[in-house]
């Protein structure tokens, strides 16, 4: 079983995609585990309430050294809860080197299907750090050795996306989460047209069809057509 631990400022994000289908399904026969840590409780500084009734919460940012725009997530709030998620895996299994800290970056390195099995396969344990603002205090990569990872050329409001992202392809790749392993893009190619019923569907006074190809019962041949047309 594999268990994602992601360290957010948004906890509740992300609780929607990860309660319905197949990763529901998959938590809950214990193919994988899924923890989110509320950043904020890590943090000894205190916001001061606006209104007596209103929660007070830790506060994770700070302005950049050198000055520019906007705020950096502080190092100290992220090292405890890294650090905090390491001890209660040490104290729960022997095996070392079988966790992955991950921070999300655009210019990070590109995640892909390849990664997405090695990472399956390594380890039992990938700790997910979201970002937020104008990203984190370099110090946390330093000290964690973490992985900076893309999901694309683009930038982002913040890591949860790409953390669902990860959570998602790798999740995948461990056996049973879905339904027939021929599911895997590796098993059946990339690309390949997908047609079901009805036979023939009208649009605009013009008639789309299935290939005839894949009503002839000739399994050869549709593999053949298959493979001709994976990208």
């Amino acid at each position: 079983m594999i268990t994602f631990h992601i360290i957010t400022i948004f906890p509740h994000i992300l609780d929607s995609y990860l309660s319905e289908s197949i990763l529901k399904r998959a938590q809950k026969n214990k193919l994988i585990k899924v923890k989110i840590y509320d950043l904020r409780k890590f943090s000894k500084d205190k916001h001061k309430k606006a209104r007596p009734t209103e929660q007070s919460f830790g506060r994770v940012d700070a302005k950049p050294y050198g000055g520019g725009p906007g705020m950096v997530m502080q190092a100290e709030p992220l090292i405890k809860a890294v650090a905090s998620i390491l001890k209660i895996k040490n104290q729960k299994s022997k095996i070392k080197n079988k966790t992955k800290i991950i921070l999300f970056s655009p210019v990070g390195k590109q995640f892909d299907s390849a990664s997405s099995r090695s990472f399956a396969k390594k380890y039992k344990d990938i700790i997910l750090i979201a970002g937020r603002y104008e990203g984190i205090d370099a110090r946390v990569k330093k000290i964690f050795k973490a992985e900076e990872v893309s999901i694309g050329p683009y930038v982002l409001m913040g890591g949860e996306l790409p953390a669902m992202v990860l959570i998602d392809s790798i999740s995948r790749q461990v056996k049973g989460v879905l339904g027939s392993e021929e599911s895997l893009e590796d098993e059946r190619g990339l690309g390949i047209p997908a047609y079901t019923r009805p036979e023939t569907v009208r649009y605009k006074d013009k008639n789309y069809k299935v290939p005839k190809v894949l009503l002839s019962g000739d399994h050869k041949k549709i593999e053949e057509w298959r493979k001709g047309q994976s990208k």
